[in-house]
């Protein structure tokens, strides 16, 4: 009986280990608004997922609000949780300043950086009809922003920045319904924030004329961020450069979510990133120079994967 029993526990462990070995890393990934360019980046990186890890790793992706709504779930999100934000924001919620005063929670802490992403662009674009080309000719125009994304909090900056807050009415929507909204002149413009050729602005641009408007280098100087330039011909009639600015952004976790997982998840990525690139050109602008804008101490499981492949994580520590 003692000789049968090990033969069934044998078994049953094999089992086990077999299905471990088998089983499916499930991960939720929250990033942007549905019908942003970066809701469309989770959905081509979940795909991209499935099929470098030949389907041992799935990836879910979640409708949000914005970069901090992203930051501020890690607070009831498990090991399973990936979300996307600017390094400058999870700065600023684990220091507890700007928008996170008063909200600081260990959780963040605990959070940890995985790989880059496209960097966020902003783009203000504007019915051609006004006859604007920069900034100082949003004066008496309606604009929507949207709410709670970064963009949204970008554009309300640079509005209070240039001195155009009280010469510009904010209209009362989301960003889902700026193109409509653009189209039936119910808005002169919006301002969006996603790596081009942002999808919002292809629809725009594709449905009505409209202008892309161009930051001199002192506007740009001012805000803080970095110089960006939409080549010409990135949207329909776009004949010309768009100078503008940019933000580093990073896929996040945290240490709840174990090594394993952390390493597969930045191995798979990074081995696909060239196959998405040739679908959707966003990807080609994120090579391994980018780490130097992760601030935020890399998951140690991520950390073995750079290390192995030999990329610098300079900044990353």
């Amino acid at each position: 009986m003692s000789a049968l029993i090990r033969i069934v526990a044998t078994a049953i462990a094999v089992g086990v280990v077999a299905g471990a070995a088998s089983a499916e890393t499930r991960v939720t990934y929250k990033s942007a608004k549905s019908g942003s360019s970066y809701y469309q980046m989770g959905v081509e990186l979940a795909e991209a997922m499935k099929a470098g890890s030949g389907g041992d790793i799935s990836v879910t992706v979640e409708e949000s609000q914005g970069s901090v709504q992203n930051v501020m779930e890690v607070r009831a999100r498990g090991a399973d949780y990936v979300f996307t934000t600017p390094p400058s924001l999870v700065g600023l919620a684990q220091e507890g300043k700007a928008m996170f005063e008063d909200k600081s929670v260990p959780a963040f802490d605990e959070i940890r950086a995985l790989f880059p992403i496209p960097s966020l662009t902003m783009h203000f674009v504007m019915a051609q009809e006004t006859g604007a080309t920069g900034l100082a000719d949003l004066e008496g125009t309606t604009i929507l922003l949207g709410k709670g994304s970064f963009g949204a909090t970008e554009g309300e900056k640079y509005l209070d920045m240039f001195g155009l807050t009280e010469s510009v009415e904010i209209a009362d929507a989301e960003l889902s319904n700026a193109v409509a909204a653009l189209k039936n002149g119910q808005i002169d413009g919006f301002v969006t924030a996603g790596s081009f050729p942002a999808p919002n602005v292809v629809e725009a641009a594709a449905s009505t004329p409209v202008t892309l408007l161009s930051l001199t280098d002192e506007q740009i100087e001012e805000t803080g961020r970095t110089r960006l330039v939409i080549p010409a011909g990135t949207y329909a009639g776009q004949e010309e450069d768009i100078v503008t600015t940019s933000l580093p952004v990073a896929a996040f976790t945290t240490t709840k979510m174990d090594d394993e997982t952390a390493y597969q998840l930045s191995k798979t990525y990074w081995e696909n990133k060239e196959r998405m690139a040739d679908t959707s050109p966003w990807w080609g602008g994120v090579t391994a120079e980018l780490m130097s804008n992760i601030t935020t101490e890399l998951h140690p499981g991520a950390a073995r994967y750079y290390e192995e492949a030999g990329i610098p994580t300079d900044g990353s520590t």
